[in-house]
């Protein structure tokens, strides 16, 4: 799809004029605008879309909130419009608006609303959407280039997330990854089985034994020339890319048949790092991803098993369906040799943080400063990708005390998705017990994966993080 910025209106095309109240309405060429749609608008509370046939003629006001809700409030317009815009089968439609923000919002809207997954349907009719044409003055090919990436990014996560097990294995989730590499502009460096063994990545290794697929580690890494950071931001996905439970094998109905969005959190990554990559953020940025499947056979890894991690430490598995945090900890111990700025963490890690939040926010913890911190909750709220920090006391460490070995994998069944953010922790830390960088854990499980769809969060995959962790990172900038 084209995002072009256009200096003339062309008033046979359907147009989305976007004014801020009834009295810059009275200032637009009223002629361009059927009577009906104009009256309407002015007796509104609310704003107002209008079909008409083949035609789709948008006259909408900006609401009175504050900006992020404002924001939100534009998206969610987009995406009605991108339904009206598949409706009346439209090739192109015209947005007029005098704030940049606006126009870029109510695009952004449009753009993900129109998102499918329809790869295995054999009769799918695709969209038929080619070009939004924009007439904002201070607007800049620039800006709606950015935006066109970033949903790219979206795009290209939800992908992942919606593929079947039958097609992305963990081999061949690093190919996937290295054509975006390719598209962006990003190193990709991608660990095989023989050099996990030889790295001594244990809790990698000790989750892939039941499978027939081998595991891989992929490194993806952005280091421009004029990168304004010395030390790397690195970010850590989860990819069990299929997580039948292991022997601890979880039920089917709503839990083992979605379980090819397990990783989601290395999605949201990779994601990430294309829109960074191709956007050319003057960041260095490395992605951390481990991969492999989760299954129950005669090999398989048991709980009550005592393994070794990539750092040296013993963990106790008490539940083979605890293994999202296995992998991560030793990417988490891997992330220390780069000395990093920050390292943030993306996993679909528990049931307990979905059942705490649901699917309208992510759950965060973390050692990071509170001003770190609090700059990730503010691109949550730009982008409407919320966090709900949950806290982060030593005392949750209390409930992973191992009888024969350093730690469990399990905590208690109270807060369950702290003290699995606190074993992450355990492996962000150096030889002496230190903290090794700032760290913060996003749990994931509630909103990455929808089972209906939420307005421009459409089913499936829902693609959230990217728009998180670009917006933070650019920010940093």
């Amino acid at each position: 799809m084209n995002i072009n910025l256009i200096n003339d209106i062309d008033a046979k095309k359907s147009t989305i004029w976007l004014v801020n109240s009834s009295a810059d309405a009275e200032k637009l060429d009223i002629d361009t605008i059927p009577s009906d749609v104009y009256a309407l608008h002015l007796s509104a509370k609310t704003p107002v879309v209008v079909n008409a046939p083949n035609k789709v003629t948008a006259v909408v006001q900006i609401l009175t909130l504050d900006g992020n809700k404002n924001a939100e409030n534009l998206r969610v317009i987009g995406h009605s419009i991108a339904n009206q815009i598949n409706s009346n089968q439209l090739d192109s439609v015209q947005i007029v608006a005098e704030n940049a923000g606006h126009a870029v919002d109510i695009s952004e809207g449009i753009i993900l609303g129109l998102y499918k997954f329809d790869k295995y349907i054999s009769d799918s009719k695709p969209n038929t959407l080619e070009a939004i044409n924009i007439c904002c003055s201070n607007l800049s090919d620039t800006d709606l280039a950015e935006l066109k990436i970033v949903c790219e990014g979206v795009y290209s996560t939800r992908d992942l997330v919606n593929e079947p097990q039958s097609y992305l294995t963990a081999t061949q989730l690093s190919e996937e990854i290295a054509i975006l590499s390719k598209d962006a502009g990003f190193r990709l460096e991608v660990f095989n089985k023989k050099k996990i063994e030889a790295l001594k990545m244990g809790g990698l290794l000790a989750v892939n034994k039941g499978s027939i697929e081998p595991p891989t580690f992929n490194i993806m890494e952005h280091k421009p020339d004029n990168a304004v950071n010395v030390k790397p931001y690195v970010l850590v996905g989860k990819g069990v890319v299929y997580d039948t439970g292991g022997l601890s094998l979880k039920p089917t109905g709503k839990s083992m048949d979605f379980m090819k969005s397990d990783m989601a959190g290395s999605a949201a990554v990779i994601g990430t790092m294309y829109a960074v990559a191709k956007n050319n953020l003057p960041l260095w940025v490395i992605a951390l991803v481990p991969a492999t499947d989760n299954r129950p056979s005669g090999a398989a890894y048991a709980p009550g098993d005592v393994i070794t991690m990539f750092n040296g430490k013993t963990v106790e598995v008490l539940n083979t369906d605890a293994e999202g945090r296995l992998i991560l900890a030793d990417a988490l111990t891997y992330a220390i040799k780069y000395d990093p700025e920050l390292v943030i963490d993306m996993a679909t890690l528990t049931g307990s943080a979905a059942r705490t939040v649901g699917t309208q926010a992510i759950v965060s913890m973390g050692n990071a400063s509170h001003e770190v911190h609090s700059e990730l909750k503010k691109s949550g709220f730009a982008v409407h990708e919320r966090l709900a920090e949950l806290p982060f006391f030593d005392e949750y460490w209390d409930m992973l005390k191992s009888d024969i070995a350093d730690l469990t994998n399990l905590g208690a069944p109270e807060g369950g998705a702290i003290t699995a953010g606190k074993f992450l922790e355990y492996f962000t830390k150096n030889e002496k017990g230190d903290n090794s960088y700032p760290y913060l854990h996003l749990d994931i499980a509630g909103p990455a994966f929808l089972h209906s769809a939420d307005k421009y969060r459409t089913i499936g995959g829902s693609g959230i993080g990217v728009r998180l962790l670009y917006h933070f990172l650019k920010s940093r900038c």
